[in-house]
């Protein structure tokens, strides 16, 4: 006899609890190994892991704790009240991830498709609530193939009930998506709503419409990965902040990320022991810095050289690259780092740079995660496609997220500082509270060539040798209003430091605001750029 298709038993073939425990024992089992071999061994042909085998990736060995593994729909009509399967297609839990509680649910695509339907969606709300309640971490394994069609509009109103939770938890608790298969249509929103997104190549895609609906509409044929696969999300869309080859990398970095993550927005990160001299000396930036403004470096190497032992965790490392935006730790503290990048694009800011800047910041001042500035910026990118394409509105939300921001902010000018985007890469005006430079720093509205054009425009088109009077008044220019100490005399920056003091500086400057306090004015919410 089928346990799953004939139900438990009845008396009196169970009459003793020895019987109705081997009972239960059977359907954990039965649970446990899934719907078949031939439906395992088809995800194993898309070269794809188990819906366990995932979860024992995520998780401390043997610590998971598995929800309503006995769940089953109720839902009739087109063949669905003749399977009714346990788990109805997720699985929901809590485990310890290094021995922190981490609550997260998976779809398993060998059961309907992973596809959502009411009872699957309502595993998920009451996951999600606890993780709620506990003030931990959820992490959504996703590889379903979006709304159950056969129960048609309750299916619907189970993602309602997930992107409703998403916004509720949104800075309250992490919450992580791990794209593993097909994400469409409706389903594609809930990844968008936390806080990290994770594909793996050649076996994830995100889309609102398919390739099919794609080509009724448009005439465009396209392939699922060239339209929604992971390096598409990780480079060109921005939607997925990580990609990876396979899934065993990806959840390993998954955890790697949640040990940088406080629980919820009421603690601080996780600080490890500091075996890395907090005073430790950084000579080597004086070579990988180039004192000339216009000489291109790469900004990984200064923040390997400043941060514990080298290590961070870069986050949209592929998308808008010309700003680098990582976690890391500081005489064991975990930061947030957002540091313009000279190798791509000059370190400019622009659409893209500003909009994955931004978000980083929100999520860093939501989850108590302090912020170091490492500022050498040109300006915003000129062009018609920028401002056509809202330059203002997405500068401005970097802005806005900096503003808004109550932890412990340093910024830090290793070389040029120009125009609006000195201002918006957390200068002391808009509420850097320790602004640092170093002795290489150019802060100006523009640059010496640039601003000698325009301000002496007309003594130089008068000269006999314009060119000898154009070099002449940059010099000038450069002398009076951009020498390493002009904004320090001026209050705008508190030290101008030896490059090599660079990272006891940060250190002392994080210790000295470790208990910051900087409440906002009462109002329901702020209405930030879009």
């Amino acid at each position: 006899m089928s346990i799953v298709e004939d139900g438990p038993l009845s008396p009196p073939e169970a009459e003793t609890m020895q019987a109705r425990v081997a009972e239960l024992a059977a359907l954990r089992e039965q649970v446990l190994a899934g719907p078949s071999a031939q439906a395992t061994q088809a995800q194993k042909k898309k070269g794809k892991l188990t819906v366990r085998e995932r979860l024992e990736l995520l998780f401390d060995k043997g610590s998971f704790t598995e929800t309503e593994p006995f769940r089953r729909h109720r839902a009739t009509g087109f063949g669905l009240e003749a399977k009714k399967p346990y788990s109805d297609g997720v699985v929901t839990g809590w485990g310890t991830v290094d021995g922190r509680t981490v609550f997260a649910y998976a779809h398993d695509f060998r059961v309907f498709g992973g596809a959502l339907g009411e009872a699957h969606a309502q595993k998920i709300h009451k996951l999600m609530d606890l993780a709620e309640k506990a003030g931990a971490p959820i992490v959504g394994l996703c590889d379903g193939a979006g709304a159950r069609i056969q129960e048609g509009v309750t299916a619907l109103a189970g993602y309602g009930g997930i992107f409703q939770r998403n916004v509720r938890n949104s800075g309250v608790i992490p919450q992580i998506s791990v794209i593993m298969g097909p994400c469409a249509g409706g389903a594609a929103y809930s990844p968008a709503l936390t806080d990290f997104v994770f594909m793996v190549r050649g076996t994830s895609q995100m889309f609102i419409t398919g390739p099919d609906v794609v080509q009724a509409v448009t005439g465009e044929q396209i392939t699922q990965d060239a339209l929604g696969g992971a390096d598409v999300h990780a480079a060109t869309s921005g939607v997925a902040h990580f990609a990876y080859d396979d899934e065993e990398q990806c959840l390993e970095d998954v955890r790697h990320l949640l040990s940088y993550l406080p629980a919820n927005n009421r603690e601080l990160p996780p600080a490890e022991p500091v075996d890395d001299p907090v005073d430790r000396r950084t000579e080597a930036l004086l070579d990988l810095v180039p004192a000339d403004p216009n000489r291109a470096y790469d900004m990984h190497k200064v923040i390997e050289e400043i941060v514990d032992h080298g290590d961070f965790f870069e986050v949209h490392g592929r998308w808008a690259p010309n700003i680098v935006c990582a976690l890391a730790r500081l005489g064991g503290r975990v930061v947030g780092i957002v540091a313009n990048q000279p190798q791509t694009l000059a370190g400019v800011l622009d659409i893209e740079a500003s909009e994955k800047a931004a978000r980083f910041v929100q999520m860093c001042d939501a989850f108590n995660i302090p912020l170091v500035s490492l500022v050498d910026v040109p300006g915003f990118l000129p062009g018609v496609d920028q401002e056509h394409g809202g330059v203002i509105r997405h500068g401005a939300k970097l802005l806005y997220a900096y503003c808004n921001a109550t932890v412990p902010r340093i910024s830090l000018v290793l070389r040029k500082a120009y125009g609006g985007a000195y201002i918006v890469m957390d200068s002391r005006s808009i509420g850097t509270d320790i602004a640092l430079a170093w002795p290489t720093n150019e802060i100006a509205v523009m640059g010496a060539e640039g601003a000698a054009n325009v301000v002496f425009r007309r003594e130089i088109a008068a000269s006999d040798d314009p060119e000898a009077t154009r070099r002449a008044r940059i010099e000038e220019y450069r002398t009076e209003l951009m020498h390493p100490y002009y904004a320090a005399e001026r209050g705008l920056v508190d030290d101008v430091i030896d490059p090599a003091h660079t990272r006891a500086a940060l250190v002392d400057a994080l210790t000295v605001l470790r208990d910051k306090h900087a409440p906002l004015p009462t109002r329901k919410h702020g209405n930030q750029p879009q």
